[in-house]
């Protein structure tokens, strides 16, 4: 780490040019559009409850950029997959946007829940990391931040379970130039291994993996026209491999239906 630093120190001027840079140049994608509360798999004629209830807290992959609606995105994907592994309604609730560091979704929840906007949740699903790697947040601290977060989240809205996706590998997104890749790279890659940590410190947290093969995938078929975000035909492997998880590990919080 310590030569790490010194060579961000010594690049400094470049990797700050290259940003500003990169801000200006790069094509600047929506965010999903749709609704961000819902209740999927729901028989309209039959009144169900839902079995699970869903709180995704997120950043600009969180809120689906790259993908048209939020059917296409996260969300969407991920409560229509769990729907229909567990055959019953899955209440969900997406607070995310883009350009939001952990720090600022705690924020976010505290606001919604200030507003009774916040509704129950039995787990939360995070997409967060990238903009906490953009600020160059250390690791220490971001699981500081990440420790709020929960406090937050069980404490407004009751969550028992938190899965969070890991920190994208930042070092492959095409649309970044080197050196500015290698070093935010370098950071993600620290703060993942801190959120691999954290999720194994405490048995109501888990990590996910993203679903993809770095040896055999092609990292751009993934990714949105921008060269930074998902596509939707990641958001659909994200959602359906989350799902799977979600449904093996958290069976003892779903409710009777």
């Amino acid at each position: 780490m310590p030569a790490f630093t010194a060579a961000k120190v010594a690049l400094s001027p470049l990797l700050l040019w290259q940003g500003r840079q990169v801000r200006r140049e790069a094509p600047r994608l929506p965010e999903a559009s749709g609704p961000r509360l819902g209740l999927t798999g729901q028989d309209r004629h039959s009144g169900a409850m839902p079995r699970l209830r869903l709180l995704i807290v997120g950043d600009s992959s969180g809120a689906g950029v790259g993908a048209a609606t939020q059917d296409e995105a996260l969300a969407g994907r991920l409560s229509q997959a769990l729907a229909r592994r567990l055959k019953a309604p899955i209440a969900w609730q997406l607070v995310a946007r883009t350009g939001w560091t952990t720090a600022d979704a705690t924020a976010a929840l505290r606001e919604l829940s200030a507003q009774g906007r916040l509704p129950p949740a039995d787990v939360m699903v995070t997409a967060l990391g990238v903009n906490d790697a953009v600020h160059q947040t250390s690791p220490r601290r971001w699981t500081a931040q990440l420790d709020a977060l929960e406090a937050c989240a069980c404490e407004l809205a009751g969550v028992h379970q938190i899965v969070a996706t890991a920190v994208p590998p930042m070092h492959r997104f095409p649309l970044l130039p080197q050196p500015l890749r290698w070093v935010l790279g370098r950071s993600a890659q620290a703060l993942d291994a801190a959120l691999v940590q954290w999720t194994a410190d405490a048995g109501t947290r888990a990590y996910f993996e993203m679903p993809f093969d770095a040896a055999r995938d092609d990292v751009r078929e993934l990714m949105a026209s921008d060269g930074f975000h998902p596509s939707p035909a990641l958001y659909h492997r994200w959602g359906e491999a989350l799902a799977l998880q979600i449904a093996a590990d958290y069976r003892p919080l779903m409710r009777p239906v």
